[in-house]
């Protein structure tokens, strides 16, 4: 069974930066496509990055672009989120999930989800 288990989260002041991470099981991480989507109270879940199977291709919400990072290790089975220059509309609950094939973008691209990690920017 796929597990993704999220980390990382917290309160932040605007301006501040925040790592996520969020470590997979229970199918072979290298071969398959990782994201991150976060969704705000009252708001639709929305996509904010993602990165290829074996890293070398990534992809940016237009909101997020310049100032978060997506990363993997696929010797520890973990995919991250640098983010940095935060803004109070990155409040949110993060979520990470893994795709079926080695590249997704769009939210039915990926198969199996985290139960996600609150981050709270404050000014």
């Amino acid at each position: 069974q796929v597990q993704l288990v999220e980390s990382g989260g917290g309160l932040v002041q605007v301006g501040g930066s925040l790592r996520l991470s969020c470590a997979a099981s229970g199918r072979t991480f290298s071969r398959h496509a990782m994201g991150w989507f976060r969704q705000a109270p009252g708001k639709e879940r929305e996509f904010v990055a993602t990165i290829s199977a074996s890293g070398g291709s990534t992809y940016y919400a237009d909101s997020v672009k310049g100032r978060f990072t997506i990363s993997r290790d696929n010797a520890k089975n973990t995919v991250y989120l640098q983010m940095a220059s935060l803004k109070s509309e990155d409040t949110a609950v993060y979520f990470c999930a893994t795709g079926p094939r080695g590249w997704a973008i769009g939210i039915s691209d990926f198969d199996y989800w985290g139960q996600g990690t609150q981050v709270t920017v404050s000014s």
